[in-house]
């Protein structure tokens, strides 16, 4: 049995909740537990009977979903409804990592949990589904815990992205009209330690790292940290062209999760951390 057991291990944050809690989880990535199958998360939840479950599997290929919405819906909401159920027939608690996606991006303030939620994108809406099937089945034993451009020290993010290409010479384009705070998940997964183990009250926070930008201006940042010269240009969302629509503001409120577990400290200093990371990679 697994006093903790973590979904969607296999992802960025995923393999750091693995590793915070080692010891005492069972991470288990999609291949090992896929969450769109009723039966086989109820299987899994009997037999390890764990007290907290970490749910942070999820389908977050943002064109991926719009141009699927109903793979999109199975994994992420309905996904999110089995596990939720077999959290709730095992008396187990459950936090639930969700997304700025389910905001329309029209705010001009950082938005703060019970703000009105208006999804616009597939992916946003599928989210949501997760939300309030944990919501509706859990209750008062669940957290949902939204974030917002996780990037990690493992798998395909935007920081790794941007400085692979930098590094290869390739000219840079980067949209300047959405804004949000980057999240390192190495940060994230500690936080969220820190906040099971403190018992929080249940319901919905937010929880990202400080400091707001664009997408434009955290890629010129990460060129000049990591020491290049390329060129960074702008351009808008509309320009790329792409199937799902972007929240142009995504700053998410944090006080009442900072609040719990203490400063959320600013994207830079975590991305300066990141790049210690690929350096030794090199």
């Amino acid at each position: 049995m697994a006093e903790v057991l973590i979904t969607g291990a296999g992802g960025q944050l995923g393999q750091e909740l693995s590793r915070v809690f080692a010891g005492v989880a069972l991470g288990l990535g999609h291949d090992e537990l896929d969450v769109s199958d009723a039966g086989s998360v109820a299987e899994v939840v009997r037999r390890e009977r764990p007290g907290l479950i970490l749910h942070a599997a999820a389908w977050t290929d943002v064109d991926g979903c719009e141009r699927d919405p109903e793979r999109a819906w199975r994994v992420n909401a309905e996904g999110s409804a089995h596990v939720a159920r077999a959290a709730a027939e095992a008396g187990a608690r459950l936090l639930y990592v969700s997304t700025d996606y389910v905001f329309d991006g029209e705010a001009d303030s950082p938005i703060p949990p019970d703000a009105p939620v208006a999804p616009r994108s597939a992916y946003g809406r599928s989210k949501l589904g997760g939300e309030l099937a944990v919501q509706s089945l859990v209750g008062t034993r669940a957290w949902i815990v939204r974030t917002s451009w996780v990037f990690g020290a493992r798998g395909r993010n935007f920081p790794r992205t941007i400085l692979t290409l930098a590094r290869q010479g390739r000219p840079l384009r980067v949209v300047d009209d959405q804004v949000g705070c980057p999240t390192y998940a190495r940060d994230l997964a500690g936080w969220l330690e820190r906040f099971v183990s403190l018992g929080a009250p249940s319901g919905t926070y937010h929880a990202a790292n400080a400091g707001a930008c664009s997408w434009h201006e955290f890629a010129q940042w990460l060129v000049r940290a990591a020491g290049l010269e390329t060129v960074v240009e702008r351009c808008s969302t509309g320009e790329l062209g792409r199937p799902a629509p972007r929240p142009a503001f995504s700053v998410l409120n944090t006080a009442s999760f900072a609040a719990l577990v203490g400063p959320l400290r600013h994207h830079r200093d975590a991305a300066l951390e990141f790049l210690r990371e690929m350096e030794r990679e090199q």
